[in-house]
């Protein structure tokens, strides 16, 4: 094989040399000349076997290549070395992330994570095209549109399951209990999430949903809880059963209306151990009544911060099931040319210093998920139309669903009886 160097060959070299200078400069978090990056000795050994690599490909390799292609896969390459949380996005994908804070936007409603290195549901939204087809938390995405899922990334994931109203995407699905694979199409809806939602129940108790914690939850939910007060509330349920997570500072917003001011909500801790705490400061929390939290193993993230709050502070006793265990802390760092990265930055614990991450919230009181419910087909994902008039409201099928829920009836049957519980005592 003729190797000797063309320009356009010694052009392709330089330029791959100066994208590792470049590279050089990132790692290092600080602009320097070239005379300061061959001070960097070791960096810059490795750097320069990535531009040799690069420099080979556009030289060598059998197609075409476009040099940003390549180093995107190389950046995602190098993310992926890490854990599952974090990954590179594109400006468009980076745009979506920032999007779905504020509760709106187009996909098939479904929060997924990574759980023994497989794709998996933390939890489907409510009342979206996913939960309509009978997708469950810890259901492990074995394909996306027929590709598998073994070597995709999280982000990549989403990513694909996103998209516009309208269009469909296939899920093969690997469920514990049920041998064979559940294949299901889905069409696409604009997902647009309520995330607090609030009625009374019998014997003046308050029932509080939150389905995610958004920009504004902790302002909905002081709202609602001054709603179920007016209206006579003397205990509370939260439901935070397959509530997968979402801002920080809302779940924090959210935990401190219900503790004392200046009691400890979560610490965050980084790779140096730093550890910033935040703490409750809200104006007049709600301390004087019963509180039963009820999570299962789609409660994760924000969820177990305010799960874990109650629990460790003797504030609330916590029915369900075991949660999902995700006790990381991602941050969202743009860069120059609207791509960002999700960089897990720091675990967060409990006020009794406990890390939930890979174990998850253990229940005072375990009560099992009911039985598996029949597979999901594509005939039963169809976009039904909207209820007529002379159909069941939304309200109306609520209540028939709380009715026949076995954790809010549990609930329901130990506010009843709560002085059982006065000998547990508040941490001081």
């Amino acid at each position: 094989m003729n190797t000797q160097e063309t320009p356009t060959h010694r052009g392709r070299w330089m330029s791959a040399s100066i994208v590792g200078a470049l590279l050089i400069g990132i790692l290092l978090g600080r602009t320097m000349l070239v005379p300061d990056m061959l001070q960097a000795t070791e960096p810059y050994e490795h750097l320069k076997s990535f531009t040799e690599v690069l420099a080979q490909i556009e030289k060598n390799y059998v197609e075409e290549t476009k040099s940003i292609d390549l180093i995107h896969g190389a950046i995602r390459g190098m993310l992926a070395t890490l854990d599952p949380h974090s990954g590179y996005m594109p400006p468009d994908i980076y745009k979506e992330a920032q999007v779905e804070t504020k509760g709106k936007f187009g996909g098939v409603g479904i929060q997924i994570g990574i759980r023994d290195k497989k794709l998996t549901v933390v939890a489907p939204i409510e009342d979206t095209p996913a939960d309509r087809a009978g997708i469950q938390a810890l259901d492990h995405i074995s394909k996306v549109d027929g590709e598998t899922t073994k070597d995709m990334t999280l982000l990549d994931a989403v990513h694909r399951m996103r998209g516009p109203q309208g269009t469909e995407v296939t899920l093969t699905i690997i469920r514990k209990g049920v041998d064979d694979e559940i294949v299901v199409t889905i069409i696409r809806d604009e997902i647009t999430i309520k995330s607090v939602r609030s009625r009374m129940l019998e014997n003046d108790i308050g029932y509080l949903r939150i389905s995610q914690f958004q920009e504004q939850t902790a302002t909905d939910q002081e709202n609602a809880l001054s709603e179920l007060k007016g209206k006579g509330m003397k205990s509370l349920i939260i439901d935070l059963r397959n509530n997968p997570g979402g801002l920080l500072s809302a779940a924090v917003g959210t935990t401190e209306q219900f503790i004392p001011a200046g009691n400890l909500v979560v610490s965050i801790k980084n790779r140096k151990g730093e550890r910033d705490e935040y703490r409750a400061n809200a104006g007049s929390p709600l301390t004087d009544i019963p509180i039963i939290v009820l999570v299962n193993a789609g409660s994760a993230s924000g969820s177990e911060i305010l799960a874990g709050a109650l629990q460790d502070w003797g504030r609330a006793v916590i029915i369900g099931t075991q949660t999902f265990g995700k006790g990381s802390v991602q941050t969202m760092l743009p860069l120059s040319d609207g791509s960002g990265l999700r960089l897990t930055t720091a675990k967060y614990f409990t006020p009794d210093d406990r890390s939930i991450h890979g174990t998850g919230i253990t229940p005072n009181i375990k009560v099992d998920e009911p039985p598996i419910p029949p597979h999901p087909t594509a005939e039963n994902t169809e976009q039904s139309d909207p209820p007529s008039s002379d159909e069941e409201t939304p309200e109306e099928r609520e209540k028939k669903f709380i009715d026949k829920d076995i954790h809010i009836q549990k609930a329901i049957e130990l506010l009843k009886t709560w002085d059982v519980f006065k000998t547990i005592t508040p941490r001081t």
